[in-house]
């Protein structure tokens, strides 16, 4: 029987392999293109929609000779064309950290497959939650949202973001958008798809829900507040596939997920049902982005109730089959011990009765007689 030579051959070109294998390299040729059009006059006026942050409003404070500037932005459907080009972005983010952090660490490791894509899953979220944690407490300290919660609904509609809050918008719609090709280009398992595409369908719904409702005050708070703990969860997952032995990440993570849940349906009551339940500008009113009626605010909470009853759900079964698995486990090891003891035994009654030793059969009386005669 021959030996089958190794081929090298590239798949054909724009054949589902080849764009799976080079999307990357697709995707950063474009992004190119959006920023080559910044350099022509020609062009640069519809490059700049994709690149930079639109709807720009300056305000001017202090007038007199001490007058300052403050630029401001607000919300329109030209974010469309920038939250595309931050989701290219983010694909070739997402490539760049797996060929040269995570691919890697999987060589060296020699993780199962199952483990193996585990561990690329909480590789990928744990660097953008950590970004996203860092990132947006830099933006609840600037903006005094954390010494001041009254903030969070005064002063309805909050139309007006600054730079940071806005940009910090974009790049998690385009993050999460960006999410959905991946699925494709990281050939996702037909048992995940449907558990991936519900879980980003939900993170998108609530950004744009905030981002649209003008509640985006309210909604970096809680996305801080959520990303921190999914971000203990994934580091613990790391460290569990590292050594199985590290467990503790995991206790402190199950203990915070159910003070988050607590925390964020505590914030949504408190500033949806009574904060702006109790706002003088009440009423809809899309030209100045007021959505305070009573419609409006039972959707956004019965939305939020009802993620974290979701949430709620899948922690428990989590924490039920962690437990059932674990007192499955238990009886399996103290199996060998038992057959083991049962082993002993069996030799002990073969060669003595009552643990005391038998003689050998040459030091029986019978063997004794024999050689006598």
């Amino acid at each position: 029987m021959g030996i089958r030579k190794k081929t090298n051959k590239s798949p054909p070109v724009f054949s589902h392999e080849f764009i799976i294998q080079n999307h990357a390299d697709i995707v950063s040729c474009v992004a190119m293109v959006f920023l080559l059009g910044l350099m022509f006059e020609v062009t640069a006026k519809v490059a700049v929609f994709f690149v930079t942050v639109q709807y720009n409003v300056t305000i001017t404070t202090n007038e007199g000779p001490d007058e300052t500037s403050i630029n401001f932005f607000h919300h329109g459907l030209k974010d469309l064309a920038t939250v595309f080009f931050y989701m290219l972005v983010a694909i070739i983010m997402h490539a760049i950290i797996q060929e040269y952090v995570l691919d890697k660490i999987n060589r060296r490791m020699h993780f199962s497959k199952t483990k193996h894509s585990k561990f690329n899953e909480s590789g990928q979220l744990s660097a953008f939650y950590l970004c996203s944690c860092v990132w947006g407490a830099s933006i609840l300290v600037s903006e005094h949202f954390l010494s001041n919660p009254v903030r969070l609904w005064e002063g309805y509609p909050h139309t007006l973001m600054s730079f940071q809050m806005k940009f910090f918008y974009i790049c998690q719609m385009g993050y999460w958008l960006h999410a959905l090709p991946e699925l494709y280009f990281q050939k996702t398992k037909k048992e995940d798809f449907l558990r991936q595409l519900v879980y980003i369908g939900l993170y998108l719904v609530q950004i744009g829900g905030a981002y649209l409702l003008n509640l985006n005050r309210l909604g970096l708070v809680l996305l801080v507040l959520h990303y921190f703990v999914e971000l203990l969860f994934h580091v613990s997952r790391l460290l569990y596939f590292s050594n199985e032995n590290k467990q503790g990440g995991f206790t402190i993570w199950a203990i915070l997920f159910v003070l988050g849940r607590l925390l964020t349906l505590s914030l949504s009551v408190l500033t949806i049902g009574f904060g702006l339940a109790g706002s003088e500008q009440q009423g809809l009113d899309l030209s100045s982005g007021n959505f305070n009626v009573l419609i409006v605010r039972i959707t956004v909470l019965a939305a939020i109730c009802i993620t974290q009853a979701f949430m709620m759900w899948k922690f428990i079964n989590f924490q039920l089959r962690r437990w059932r698995e674990h007192a499955q486990t238990q009886p399996m090891k103290k199996k060998p011990v038992a057959t083991k003891s049962k082993s002993s035994k069996k030799e002990n009654k073969a060669n003595g009765v009552n643990g005391a030793v038998a003689s050998n059969g040459a030091d029986s009386p019978r063997a004794r007689k024999e050689k006598s005669s």
